[in-house]
């Protein structure tokens, strides 16, 4: 079953390749207890990410991000709080991606097929293979950088 993710999003690059698309996402930063949730998904099982995913057709950012959160890990958000708007130029897209911080949520334990794992790390001991711009997000909500960034991925 998790072979057809993985075939999806390896098609997916070769696509962009050729089509250079621009696309908008999501990510959440959720953090309880001075710890982050992160996800690893079924077709990139060597790195951690962030909640969060694209945004669809008819969709406002913040209700992309409670879609996100809902679907990949079960979690019901209170209020978000928007960290950042950053650009990613990797895989040949222009990447827009909004992202948000929340501490004011509840989790189902639910995940979807997509998701392999979901674990919380402390925010001073993060994985290794956590994803680097990722992980720059998560400098930037412990360094106070809460104030609304526009920058790179």
């Amino acid at each position: 079953m998790a072979l057809i993710p993985s075939l999806i999003f390896k098609a997916s690059r070769l696509l962009w390749r050729f089509t250079r698309p621009i696309t908008l996402g999501v990510r959440v930063v959720l953090i309880k207890d001075r710890s982050v949730l992160l996800v690893k998904h079924t077709y990139q099982k060597n790195y951690w990410f962030l909640v969060g995913g694209g945004v669809q057709r008819n969709e406002n950012l913040m209700e992309a991000a409670r879609r996100e959160a809902k679907e990949e890990v079960g979690a019901s958000l209170g209020e978000l709080k928007l960290l950042g708007i950053y650009t990613n130029y990797f895989d040949f897209k222009s990447d827009h991606v909004v992202v948000f911080t929340c501490d004011d949520f509840t989790l189902s334990g639910e995940t979807d097929k997509e998701i392999e794992k979901a674990e919380f790390f402390p925010l001073d001991n993060l994985p290794e293979t956590l994803a680097s711009g990722h992980k720059r997000r998560i400098q930037e909500y412990l360094q106070g950088k809460n104030t609304s960034i526009v920058s790179i991925w």
